[in-house]
């Protein structure tokens, strides 16, 4: 099959007029100029046209350049909401696992591959560590541990703070069944649902960190819900569903109904944000409320 070439690059200006060649409405020109000057016209047009036309045709009448400006903006607070409660996981999760492990196993623990369920998994953890190690050896804390204490070894309460949230997920899926469930436990979760919530919610997380799309997107990593979320039609491959996960895992505070208030406001600030392609239920504030 002969290859698609490659197309030239279009100057701002180009970028409007092919725009506005597929039916996209725009009112005011210099703000799209403007705007494309800031935000990549791949990372934009291509995200937020999902949905209002269809695949290499023309936007459906009425689309206007400032209601796909309106998606972005949607998106990137929502984005930025998101992650905060994600770090309330990460944090507190590096800490119970820390913890637990540490008295469990000893502070040099991690490096027993009896301690865990795959060896190779283990093996190919000590090695992603190692790395993580060269990349932070400058950090005073890791300069301390490795110049001042025996062999060099990092205790795994200092180590499990350069973890990425994915190799956190990692070493806990990598748990002996016994001591996940004793670390979902302290969420009152069972071990199988928990795990498959935080792989979830480090994938999720990522998309976060890395100026990802959120709205009208499918996860990749779904999570395990419950048959009770499941019967409210909730879906696992929309980011409702990640909702769902850090609901049951976070306190029910006043700082997660100002977060789901919030929510709500996005949605009034950007009302063509539509919550459906995001597998919001009609009654979402009830459910993440109660």
């Amino acid at each position: 099959m002969e290859r698609k070439k490659h197309q030239e690059a279009f100057s701002i200006q180009e970028q409007v007029e092919n725009l506005k060649s597929l039916n996209l409405t725009i009112n005011d020109e210099a703000f799209a100029v403007n705007f494309l000057n800031d935000v990549s016209y791949f990372r934009f047009i291509k995200a937020y046209s999902l949905g209002l036309k269809p695949k290499n045709g023309s936007y459906h009448d009425g689309v206007t350049f400032e209601q796909l400006v309106e998606l972005y903006l949607f998106n990137a607070n929502f984005r930025q909401l998101l992650f905060a409660q994600i770090e309330k996981v990460e944090i507190n999760l590096r800490c119970r696992i820390a913890n637990y492990f540490s008295s469990m196993y000893g502070v040099l623990g991690y490096k027993d591959s009896f301690n865990f369920v795959d060896a190779n998994y283990h093996a190919a953890f000590l090695i992603d560590i190692n790395n993580e190690i060269n990349r932070n050896k400058r950090a005073p804390f890791i300069k301390n541990f490795q110049t001042n204490y025996e062999n060099g070894d990092i205790p795994f309460y200092a180590l499990v703070e350069i973890f990425s949230f994915g190799t956190l997920s990692k070493f806990y899926k990598n748990m002996q069944n016994s001591d996940k469930k004793v670390i979902a436990g302290t969420y009152g979760i069972g071990y199988t649902y928990f795990e498959s919530w935080i792989e979830s919610i480090a994938y999720v997380r990522n998309l976060c960190a890395h100026y990802g799309r959120l709205y009208n997107a499918k996860l990749t990593k779904t999570p395990k819900l419950y048959q009770q979320d499941r019967s409210l039609g909730i879906t696992n491959i929309r980011v409702f569903g990640i909702l769902i996960c850090l609901k049951h895992i976070l306190p029910a505070d006043r700082h997660w109904i100002e977060f789901v208030d919030t929510i709500e406001l996005l949605f009034e600030k950007y009302p063509h944000a539509e919550k459906s392609t995001m597998g919001f239920p009609t009654n979402w504030m009830d459910i993440l409320k109660k």
